[in-house]
Order: C-alpha cells, then sequence, then structure tokens
C-alpha cells in the first residue's frame, strides 16, 4: 500500500515537472532555439510555446533587438610610425536566429576581434594628421568590413563609431601649441581682413558721397542754365513783341501822315492858284490850312 502510494506520488510529480518543461515562454524581441536530442529542431517566434519534455530542450535565447558592442581600446601605429590608442562601439542586430547560434561560436569576441583588426589595418594606412581628421571615413570603411563579415552570421552592423584616437602625450603637446599657432595666425588674418574690409567701406562710401556732390553740382548747374535760357527766351519775345507794337504803330502813324502830307500838298497847290476847295468839316486839313492861310475864309459847304 506504501509503495503504492510513493509511486503515485512519482508519477504526478514526473507529471508536474514534464508539464512544466512542456511550457515555454517567448519573450517579445527574441527568439527560441529549440534542439531535439542534441540537433537543431526549430526556432521559436514570441508567445506560449509548447514542447516535447525530456526530448526537446531549449538551446538558446536570441535577443532580436539592435545591440551596442564595445570594442576595448588598443594601440595602432599609424603610417608616419606614431603610435596612438584607439577605441569604438559597434551597433548590430540578428537578422537569423539559427545563423548566430550555429554559424560562430562567440559572436561578441569574433566580432571584437574583427574590429580591432580592422582599425589597425585601416589606421595604419593613414597619417597621424589624417587619422585624427577622418574619423567619418573609418567609421564608413569599418562598418562595410565588419557588415560584409558578420552577414554569414546572421548579423547585420548598423553603425561603427570611433570614439577617440589618443596620440601620445608629447605629440598632443606639440599638436596643442599647432593649433594654439594656427587660431593666433587666422585671429590675425581676420583682424587684418576687418580693417581691410573697413579700409573698403569708407572709400566706397567717400566714392558714393562724391558721386552725389557731382549729381547734385550737375543737376544745379542744369537748372541754373536752365533759367537763363527760360530768362532769355522770355527777354526776347519781350523785345521782338517792343518791336513787333513799334512797327504796327510806326506803320500806322506813317501811312495816315502820308495822306494827310499828300493832301496837303493838293491844297497847297491849290491855293497857290486861289481855288476854293471844299473840305469836310471832320478833315484834319482845316488846322493845317489854317496855318498856311492864316486869315483866309474856305467854305466849308458840308453836306453839298
Amino acid at each position: 500500500m506504501i509503495a503504492g502510494i510513493i509511486v503515485g506520488i512519482i508519477v504526478v510529480i514526473m507529471l508536474v515537472v514534464a508539464l512544466a518543461k512542456s511550457i515555454t515562454v517567448v519573450h517579445q524581441a527574441e527568439k527560441v532555439i529549440i534542439e531535439r536530442l542534441g540537433r537543431y529542431k526549430e526556432t521559436l517566434d514570441p508567445g506560449l510555446k509548447f514542447i516535447v519534455p525530456f526530448i526537446d530542450n531549449i538551446s538558446a535565447r536570441i535577443d532580436m533587438r539592435e545591440t551596442v558592442l564595445d570594442i576595448a581600446p588598443q594601440p595602432v601605429i599609424t603610417k608616419d610610425n606614431v603610435s596612438v590608442t584607439v577605441d569604438a562601439v559597434v551597433y548590430y542586430y540578428v537578422t537569423e536566429a539559427r545563423a548566430v547560434r550555429y554559424e560562430v561560436a562567440n559572436f561578441n569576441v569574433a566580432v571584437s576581434k574583427l574590429a580591432q583588426t580592422s582599425l589597425r589595418n585601416l589606421i595604419g594606412d593613414m597619417q597621424l594628421d589624417q587619422s585624427l581628421t577622418s574619423r567619418e571615413v573609418i567609421n564608413t570603411s569599418l562598418r562595410e568590413i565588419l557588415d560584409e563579415a558578420t552577414d554569414k552570421w546572421g548579423v547585420k552592423v548598423t553603425r561603427v563609431e570611433v570614439k577617440e584616437i589618443e596620440p601620445p602625450h608629447d605629440i598632443a603637446d606639440a599638436m596643442s601649441k599647432q593649433m594654439k599657432a594656427e587660431r593666433e595666425k587666422r585671429s590675425v588674418i581676420l583682424s587684418a581682413e576687418a580693417y581691410r574690409d573697413k579700409q573698403i567701406l569708407e572709400a566706397e562710401g567717400d566714392k558714393q558721397n562724391a558721386i552725389l556732390v557731382a549729381e547734385g553740382n550737375k543737376q544745379q548747374n542744369i537748372l541754373i542754365a536752365e533759367g537763363q535760357r527760360q530768362s532769355a527766351i522770355l527777354v526776347a519775345e519781350g523785345e521782338a513783341q517792343a518791336i513787333q507794337n513799334v512797327s504796327l504803330a510806326a506803320e500806322k502813324f506813317f501811312i495816315g501822315n502820308a495822306q494827310t502830307l499828300k493832301q496837303l500838298e493838293v491844297t497847297q497847290a491849290s491855293l497857290e492858284k486861289n481855288s476854293k476847295i471844299i473840305v469836310p468839316d471832320k478833315s484834319r486839313l482845316i488846322n493845317v490850312i489854317s496855318m498856311l492861310k492864316g486869315e483866309e475864309v474856305i467854305e466849308n459847304l458840308t453836306g453839298e
């Protein structure tokens, strides 16, 4: 009886353990590698999954999120034989869980060593100054090398960043002094250029001022000349009008006097012959005749 109870308890325990082993939960952003009797069976996606207990087992849980791998600092010799210390970071994510589990023994170590070797090769082909100013080129080249190498491992390298390239202290001090000298030189050049620009602006201002003064004088002279011309025209027109008025008056006066003179000559000739002349009472010859014949009577036969 007791033996049966013990067996029953063992069976229950085994069933509970088997049930526990048959149920597995795959979390979001990960995949689970299942092996059956030591061989790859399948890759489980996120969710509640059931496996065969004691036969199937979880080989690995693969994180599918983008991961950052820090590359340890290492000394590198540049092309001009200067030793610098370089470190970097690599950003990657897994594209195929099975490949990253079975194609490489230790992915992090493999990528770290490959990145260090590639950094030594890249910076070893550059001068010190070039390596310090070509980080973007180094980043791009290193990413392409790592991405190509890790593609068969089921990994995609998205970005590589060189964090620091540190030269020796004596070279760093020399570079600092050189940079300080360059900054002072640039400051002097900028000051000289600013002074030159100021002189150019002042000269340009003087030029514009002279142009404006000349334009003003020109306009003034034009206005004065225009005023003189208008004045001369008005004077000439006044003189012409005066001459015309004198001409009209002279023409009118001399024509009338000429007629009177002619009449006077005829009258004088008649008086010399003692002829009788009939003269209109309103004629100007009456006064003239009176002057010629002081006491002689002239018959004014008006209306006859």
